[in-house]
């Protein structure tokens, strides 16, 4: 089910810890999971949120073809109403077999760990698995789990970062006006590594399920830019998921 936390954006006066580890000063604002609830508070701020039918079965090595094909009623509205010129696909699913994997997710999950922009409007279906946006505006952080069903419309210049957690599972079909769209603009400011990351937030193991902080090794801070490469796990032709 989709998790809305409104969390307190903390002070940037002080330096980030060493690791990426969250502080915890952030005061819970508002958290629910209620579709209607959620989708009227992020409205307020502009952004646009849905529940969509996402029941198709993707085989475990479904790639962007299958998955577009599974969802193409869907793809077909939505690309009509907004006018969406290119579409894609990113899926990330852990893989036992493979030795490299645990860093690929975790060069995946670093990519869009940061603070950034985007020039265009960031739209996201997701029809598999988790991730959570994280929306800083004004002096709040809107952290939205977003589930299998959730569509999410982010406005062009929102301040963000997204996480997949430290063992991504999940796949959103993404939708943009340019070839670069996807390209992320950071802003430098280190508030991601105060704040709980998605597995905090859902006291999940790894994370103290109070304070979200991280009980062993948290994800580095990621620095620079967005590279143009996907993740190697992914279906998708653009880099990252956010």
């Amino acid at each position: 089910m989709t998790l809305l936390t409104v969390l307190s954006a903390p002070s940037g006066q002080d330096p980030a810890p060493p690791g990426g580890v969250s502080r915890t000063g952030a005061r819970v604002l508002l958290r629910t999971d209620d579709p209607h609830r959620i989708s009227a508070e992020l409205a307020a701020l502009g952004i646009g949120f849905e529940r969509w039918a996402a029941t198709a079965t993707l085989a475990p090595d479904a790639g962007q073809p299958e998955i577009l094909a599974a969802y193409a009623a869907d793809v077909a509205r939505l690309t009509a109403d907004g006018g969406y010129r290119l579409v894609d696909v990113v899926r990330m699913r852990p893989d036992g077999s493979d030795p490299t994997w645990p860093e690929r997710a975790r060069e995946a999950r670093e990519r869009f760990l940061a603070e950034h922009t985007h020039d265009e409007d960031e739209v996201r279906f997701f029809v598999e698995g988790q991730g959570c946006f994280y929306l800083h505006v004004g002096d709040r952080v809107y952290a939205v789990v977003c589930r299998a069903g959730d569509l999410l419309s982010v406005p062009a210049g929102t301040t963000h970062w997204f996480d997949m957690g430290a063992r991504p599972e999940f796949c959103a079909i993404r939708f943009f006006q340019k070839e670069d769209g996807w390209i992320g603009h950071f802003t430098g400011d280190p508030i991601a590594t105060r704040l709980p990351y998605l597995d905090g937030l859902l006291g999940e193991p790894g994370r103290d399920p109070a304070t979200g902080a991280a009980t062993a090794t948290g994800p580095a801070a990621p620095a620079g830019a967005a590279t143009a490469a996907g993740a190697a796990t992914s279906a998708a032709t653009r880099g990252g998921a956010a």
